[in-house]
C-alpha cells in the first residue's frame, strides 16, 4: 500500500537533518511526555513482581490463581492496545493519552484498596487497558513528530522509560518491604506494605496526566482528519523543513483524503491481510517467548526457587532493573548508527547463548530437602551472571528495537491500526508466556522453562534474517 514517493521525499540514512536546537529540544520535550506512558507502562507491569506472594496469602489463592492475579492484567493490556489504535486514529492520540492516564491512577488506587482475589483482578484488568494503549500510543506519537535521523533514538526513549519504570517499581518494593519487614508486612496507617507498592503509581499517573495536557496533537494525524492549518502550526514548530511539503507528503501517503480505517490491514479486494502486519506481530510475539517478562514479573519467586532468600531477591531485582536501564542506554547510542537489524542479530543471538546456559545450570542443579533447587555458590554467582547478561542483549535489543519497529514500519495510512493489531499480539503472547511459567515451574522445572525461552531465541534468528527490513533513517511517509 505504499505509494512511490520521488527521490527527493525519500531520506537516506545520510541526510542532514533539518532541524534547529529550538525545535529539536522541543520535540524531545513532547517525546519525553509521551514516553512517560511508557515509565507508568513499565511500573504497573513491574509492580506485581514484590506482591506475587503476599497476594497469594492474602487472598489465599492456589499456584494457578496467584498467576492469573499476575497474568490478569495482561488480558486487560490486549484489548488495550487492540482499541487504542482505531481510538487514536479517530479521537487523537493526545485525547486518548489524557484518557489512559486516568486510568492508570484508578487502577493503581484500585488494586491498593482491593479486599478479594476478583476485586484486585477487576482493577489490574482495569489497568491493562491503560498499559496496552500507552504501549501504543507512545510509540505511534512519537514516530510521529520526530525527525527521521534521530527517530530511532527519541523512539527508544519508549523502552528507556519502560525499563525506568520496571526499576522504579523494583525499587520502590525493596524499600517498602525493607520498611516494613515484608510484603505482607504493616507499613504507613497500619495497611499492608503490599498496598502502597500498588498506591506508588499515583505519583507519575498524576505527571503524565498534567504533561499530556501541554503537549500538541499528532501532525500526521491531523492531516488525516483534514485540519491541515493545525498541522502546518505542530510542524513548524518540530522541523524547519517546509510545513506544506511535509503536508503534501503525508496527503500523499495517506492516498488521498480517505481517513484511516481497520479495514486498511487487508490487501486490496482481498480478505488477506497485508504481510508487513503479520512480519509486525512475529516481532511481538518472539519478544515475549523468549521470556523476558518471566525475570521482571516473577524475579522474586524465580529467585527464592533457585534457593535465595525474599530480600535477597528483590535486591536481585534491583540489579536487573539497573542492567536493563544501562543496556537500553547503549541501544540509544547505537540504534540509528547501526541500525535496527543488526541490533535484533546480536540480540537474539546473546540471548540464545546465556538463556542455554541458565538451562544447563537449573537442570545440573541439587535440590535441597524443601524441594526447592539448591546452587552451590559458584553456580548461583554464574546463574546471577547469565540472568544479567541475557537482560543486557534483550535490553540493547528486542527490548527497544521491536517497539521502534513497531512505530515506524507501517506506512501511514495503516499505523494506527496496525501497531495496534501487533501490540495486541505481543500482550496475549506475554499472557501465555505469564501464565504457563507456574505451571511450568512446577512441572519441567526452570531448566525446562529457560529450555523453551533457550529455543525462541535460537528461532528468532531465523526470523530476523528472512524478514526484517532495515528502517534505520527513512521518512515515514516512504515507508
Amino acid at each position: 500500500m505504499t505509494t512511490p514517493l520521488s527521490s527527493g521525499n525519500i531520506t537516506s540514512p545520510n541526510h542532514t537533518l533539518a532541524t534547529s536546537s529550538h525545535s529539536l529540544l522541543y520535540v524531545i520535550f513532547i517525546s519525553g511526555v509521551a514516553a512517560i506512558g511508557g515509565f507508568l507502562f513499565g511500573f504497573d507491569s513491574g509492580v506485581i513482581n514484590g506482591t506475587v506472594s503476599a497476594l497469594g496469602k492474602t487472598f489465599n489463592s492456589s499456584s494457578v490463581a496467584t498467576g492469573f492475579n499476575v497474568a490478569s492484567v495482561l488480558l486487560g493490556c490486549a484489548l488495550g492496545a487492540l482499541i487504542a489504535g482505531p481510538l487514536a486514529d479517530k479521537f487523537g492520540r493526545r485525547s486518548i493519552m489524557i484518557f489512559t492516564a486516568v486510568i492508570f491512577a484508578i487502577s493503581a488506587f484500585g488494586s491498593g484498596i482491593a479486599d478479594s482475589s476478583a476485586e484486585f483482578i477487576f482493577y489490574r484488568l482495569f489497568g491493562g487497558l491503560g498499559i496496552g494503549a500507552a504501549s501504543v500510543l507512545a510509540p505511534a506519537y512519537i514516530a510521529e513528530v520526530a525527525p527521521a535521523a534521530l527517530r530511532g533514538r527519541l523512539a527508544t526513549l519508549q523502552q528507556l522509560a519502560i525499563v525506568l519504570g520496571l526499576f522504579a517499581a523494583f525499587l520502590s518494593n525493596y524499600l517498602i518491604a525493607s520498611a516494613a519487614n515484608g510484603a505482607e508486612g504493616i507499613f504507613i496507617l497500619e495497611l499492608a506494605a503490599w498496598r502502597w507498592m500498588f498506591w506508588a503509581e499515583l505519583v507519575p499517573a498524576g505527571l503524565f496526566l498534567l504533561g499530556v495536557l501541554f503537549i500538541p496533537e499528532s501532525p500526521r494525524y491531523l492531516v488525516a482528519q483534514g485540519q491541515l492549518e493545525k498541522a502546518k502550526a505542530v510542524f513548524r514548530k518540530i522541523s524547519n523543513e517546509d510545513a506544506q511539503s511535509q503536508i503534501n507528503d503525508v496527503k500523499q501517503s495517506l492516498h488521498g483524503d480517505k481517513k484511516p480505517s481497520i479495514r486498511d490491514l487487508f490487501i486490496d479486494g482481498k480478505k488477506k491481510i497485508h504481510p508487513i502486519v503479520w512480519v509486525g506481530i512475529a516481532l511481538s510475539v518472539f519478544q515475549q517467548f523468549v521470556g523476558i517478562n518471566v525475570v521482571f514479573y516473577y524475579g522474586s519467586e524465580l529467585w527464592q526457587a533457585a534457593g535465595f532468600d525474599e530480600s535477597q531477591s528483590l535486591f536481585i531485582n534491583v540489579l536487573a532493573g539497573t542492567t536493563n536501564i544501562l543496556s537500553t542506554f547503549i541501544a540509544i547510542a547505537l540504534i540509528d548508527k547501526v541500525g535496527r537489524k543488526p541490533l535484533l542479530l546480536v540480540g537474539s543471538i546473546g540471548m540464545f547463548i546465556s538463556l542455554s546456559a541458565l538451562t544447563y545450570t537449573f537442570g545440573s542443579a541439587g535440590l535441597d530437602e524443601a524441594g526447592k533447587l539448591a546452587l552451590t555458590e559458584t553456580m548461583g554467582t554464574f546463574a546471577l551472571i547469565m540472568a544479567n547478561l541475557f537482560v543486557v542483549f534483550f535490553g540493547l535489543s528486542w527490548g527497544p528495537v521491536v517497539w521502534v519497529l513497531l512505530g515506524e514500519m507501517f506506512n501511514n495510512r495503516i499505523r494506527g491500526a496496525a501497531l495496534a493489531v501487533a501490540a495486541s499480539a505481543q500482550w496475549l503472547a506475554n499472557f501465555t508466556i505469564t501464565m504457563t511459567f507456574p505451571i511450568m515451574l512446577g512441572s519441567i522445572g526452570l531448566a525446562g522453562a529457560y529450555g523453551f525461552y533457550a529455543l525462541s531465541a535460537f528461532i528468532s534468528v531465523f526470523f530476523i534474517v528472512k524478514y526484517i527490513k532495515e528502517t534505520r533513517g527513512i521518512k515515514l511517509e516512504a515507508m
